[in-house]
């Protein structure tokens, strides 16, 4: 297959197991998802959800969140992991949408990109799934597939978010970046890889990635 196949398979098998799809952090608003997206680095959705609805009952806008301590929020989010800085950064960030975006999340990559704990992946995850801006927010999953489908070659994750948005359809980007997440943890995963439960990269992996595991 060459590369526009390979594309074109990709999507077919993950509309026929993934036909709807949502991200799955709990949120209900671009604050909440903003704050969900921060927690999930280095952790689980699961873990995240766990947390959230505890911590947006004390605090589910910029406003309520400030009149925490960090401290009080570090309690709250510890069991997601990396506490200390992410509890610092909610805190910092929440004072400036506040100060310089009148409280509220700014629908603008730069700006979000501009927030404290706020990285390329953060910011277009919010613009994906908040705001509807069509946007490919690479993961460890996304680039993991891509790699190992022969559709990237996996040096970075720029690279490969270049990669997807120049081979997949534009229209199908929002969608297909949720439906990679899903199958690769649950077809592709980097551990415990099953080579014969993973439809696609059967089909079209790399000679080498089918080698490995023949």
């Amino acid at each position: 297959m060459n590369k526009e196949q390979k594309v074109q398979f990709v999507i077919k098998i993950l509309n026929q197991l993934y036909p709807k799809v949502k991200i799955p952090l709990d949120h209900t608003d671009p604050y909440t998802l903003l704050i969900a997206v921060i927690l999930s680095a280095q952790s689980t959705d699961k873990g995240v959800n766990k947390v959230t609805p505890i911590l947006f009952e004390r605090a589910s806008t910029p406003q309520d969140m400030i009149l925490l301590n960090v401290q009080e929020i570090r309690s709250i989010i510890k069991p997601v992991g990396l506490s200390p800085m992410k509890s610092k950064g909610i805190f910092e960030l929440s004072k400036i949408l506040i100060e310089k975006h009148n409280g509220k999340v700014p629908e603008d990559i730069i700006a979000l990109e501009n927030l404290p704990s706020v990285g390329h992946k953060t910011a277009s995850v919010v613009m994906s799934q908040a705001f509807g801006h069509q946007t490919f927010p690479v993961d460890t999953h996304i680039h993991r597939l891509m790699y190992r489908w022969g559709l990237s070659n996996g040096k970075n994750v720029i690279q490969t978010e270049k990669d997807a948005k120049r081979l997949f359809p534009k229209e199908k980007w929002n969608k297909l970046h949720i439906q990679i997440i899903l199958y690769g943890r649950e077809y592709s995963p980097a551990r415990g890889w099953k080579i014969e439960k993973d439809l696609i990269t059967k089909k079209i992996g790399r000679k080498s990635i089918l080698k490995l595991n023949s």
